[in-house]
């Protein structure tokens, strides 16, 4: 296996724009991805994200730094980098979130490289990519479950 991009396809039903906001925003975020997220959603905003009970030791905490935010179709940035550290390639995972209209909806492509590029060694690079790939595919339906909730609810859209 090649531990080098891990590339999903979703269809969401709701607007590139409600998908944006969901994907950017801490508000939403916390609702289908991180247990906490405080992020500045432009480019080379910075901020956190944490998995783990609030409160509760060990909470897993990245730092994370946008890269790309293009309303209502593009939203990218890069995590998993050292403390102290500009985050770059070779040393952080890129994440990007393209939008696609799609009929009534929306297609979401997402995509994580730059495992390779780490320079770790092969069984850490394994198990990060492994652990990242089994949460994505955790996480993503968690978003269009989120975004169904959201769309259902006129009144509480973003």
């Amino acid at each position: 296996m090649e531990y080098g991009t891990i590339e999903r396809e979703i269809h969401i039903e709701a607007t590139p724009e409600v998908v944006y906001e969901v994907i950017s925003t801490p508000e939403h975020l916390r609702e289908w991805w991180p247990d906490e997220a405080e992020l500045d959603p432009v480019p080379g905003g910075t901020g956190v994200i944490s998995f783990g009970n609030p409160g509760e030791s060990p909470a897993h905490v990245e730092q994370v730094t946008v890269v790309e935010a293009d309303p209502p179709r593009r939203f990218s940035f890069r995590w998993v980098y050292d403390e102290g550290t500009p985050p770059a390639p070779g040393n952080s995972l890129l994440v990007t979130f393209d939008l696609v209209p799609s009929g009534s909806g929306t297609l979401l492509r997402f995509k994580e490289v730059g495992f390779r590029e780490r320079g770790w060694e092969a069984a850490v690079l394994e198990e990060a990519y492994r652990d990242h790939s089994a949460g994505w595919d955790h996480f993503l339906p968690r978003l269009v479950t989120y975004v169904d909730r959201l769309v259902a609810q006129p009144s509480v859209q973003p």
